[in-house]
């Protein structure tokens, strides 16, 4: 299909708005929409939060009465059915919108080309694709748990300029500068789920919330906390840690069906079993598939070499999100992996830089991890 110049700026714009709901839509996919007409928006909106209106809707009602044979430029499939609120496909022929462009369809059952279907049947004219790898892009969580039955895995890694996570010792507090730690508190934000390790809770006692300081406090007040999940093998999560006593997030407890929990967990914990791997581990791939069962779209890791290690040797990596400062820690401090054995040139594992940015004294650089 041919798109024009103020296709791509409308749905450039429509992707910017779907953006604005990283932090509040989760389980749902973010989605923005702008409808226009002879090059002029007549309204525009985003999807705010999961069981409210859709952006397509906000859009309508933004524009009033004058949308008759205008065009709507969507981020994602309008729906096609009755979940927590009506359709958006029939507000889009009710309202008398002439064109719709959608950037990319929505996998999810219930919608999965329906809504396209619907829309051109009403005979609304419909064109797909314009910018649909942004989209994508913009929904993986979403689309990574709809279409892989797993969560997107982003792994976050603070790091000195020679590669190290820690001293000898573990102490890690703080290789980056404050500046780096509130950005990695937006990309909390955005995550479903903060996963981590017993042995990252053992020695650095974390809370794993979410504090975005003065300049996110508007968002933090309406912004739905992350679960927190600890993988605990043999149940050593100590009672009177941060996780266990901070109750602003939920805790998921995670540990093998012949572990021994106590009783009387307090109201925000919730304790689940996870097939075993190994004499000590837990079935990595069986705990992230728990994790979509529960909606979760995005999962960031926050853990030490050994489990970040394993993730990535077990292609559950899709992405690594990593602070370099401009520090040295010597060759006996820890690594950011363990256990990825490369005896060769052949067995290296390559990544594609996606984005780098300086953050404070920091550099900060994300990768894809290839599958």
């Amino acid at each position: 299909m041919s798109f024009d110049a103020r296709d791509h700026a409308f749905m450039a714009r429509a992707l910017r708005l779907a953006e604005r709901g990283a932090w509040t839509t989760r389980p749902n996919p973010m989605v923005g929409c702008v409808i226009a007409r002879d090059g002029e928006v007549l309204g525009e909106g985003w999807h705010v939060q999961a069981g409210g209106p859709h952006a397509e809707v906000h859009a309508l009602q933004a524009a009033g009465h004058a949308v008759r044979g205008a065009t709507a430029y969507v981020s994602l499939e309008p729906c096609a059915h009755h979940g927590r609120t009506p359709p958006c496909t029939d507000a889009l022929v009710a309202a008398g919108i002439a064109r719709v462009v959608v950037a990319t369809g929505d996998p999810f059952v219930h919608v999965d080309g329906a809504g396209i279907a619907t829309l051109r049947a009403a005979g609304l004219k419909v064109e797909t694709g314009l910018m649909e790898a942004e989209a994508r892009a913009l929904n993986r969580g979403f689309f990574s748990r709809v279409g892989r039955g797993r969560p997107w895995v982003r792994v976050k890694l603070a790091m000195s300029l020679d590669g190290r996570t820690a001293l000898a010792d573990g102490r890690s507090q703080w290789i980056t500068s404050e500046a780096a730690r509130q950005d990695v508190a937006r990309f909390r934000a955005r995550a479903g789920a903060l996963l981590t390790g017993i042995e990252t809770v053992l020695a650095d006692d974390p809370r794993l919330t979410v504090r975005l300081g003065a300049a996110g406090s508007s968002v933090q007040q309406r912004f739905l906390p992350p679960l927190r999940v600890v993988l605990d093998s043999s149940a050593r999560l100590p009672p009177f840690c941060e996780l266990m006593g901070d109750r602003s997030a939920p805790l998921l407890w995670l540990t093998r069906g012949d572990a021994s929990v106590p009783a009387g967990l307090p109201p925000h914990v919730e304790h689940a079993t996870v097939p075993a791997s190994g004499e000590r581990g837990v079935d990595l791939p069986a705990v992230l598939h728990l994790l979509a069962a529960r909606g979760i779209n995005e999962v960031q890791v926050e853990a030490g070499a050994t489990l970040s290690g394993t993730l990535l040797r077990a292609g559950l990596v899709d992405e690594l999100l990593v602070y370099m400062a401009p520090v040295l820690l010597g060759a006996g401090a820890r690594p950011l992996f363990d256990g990825l054995d490369v005896a060769t040139m052949a067995d290296r594992i390559g990544l594609r830089l996606l984005d780098s940015r300086r953050i404070g004294d920091d550099l900060r650089l994300r990768f894809a991890v290839p599958d």
